[in-house]
């Protein structure tokens, strides 16, 4: 039996339960760590037909959303906005503690 790669594993995670990806997401998000979220994106992206359609479907550049997600990137919060709603999903503003 041959082993999957790491993010076809993780793509394949996402497809099948998306409150998953969610939960990650936030999760990654609290934590603050950028490096986490591109990759967490990038196998969301796969898991939505790859790099090239989720730009296609968010009308950005395709180069230009593989570098965004690349280890180096840097997503402005549209770009982010874009590709967040391609799969589905939303940036959302939480506070931090609970209101009294």
């Amino acid at each position: 039996m041959k082993d999957k790669p790491h993010d076809t594993a993780m793509a394949e995670v996402f497809r099948s339960d998306p409150a998953y990806a969610v939960e990650l997401l936030n999760s990654i998000l609290e934590d603050g760590e950028q490096a986490e979220l591109l990759i967490a994106l990038r196998q969301m992206a796969e898991a939505f037909g790859g790099v090239r359609s989720v730009a296609k479907s968010a009308e950005l550049n395709p180069s230009q959303l593989y570098r965004t997600l690349s280890e180096k990137g840097n997503p402005e919060v549209r770009s982010l906005s874009a590709i967040l709603r391609v799969m589905g999903l939303r940036l959302a503003i939480q506070p931090i503690h609970a209101a009294h």
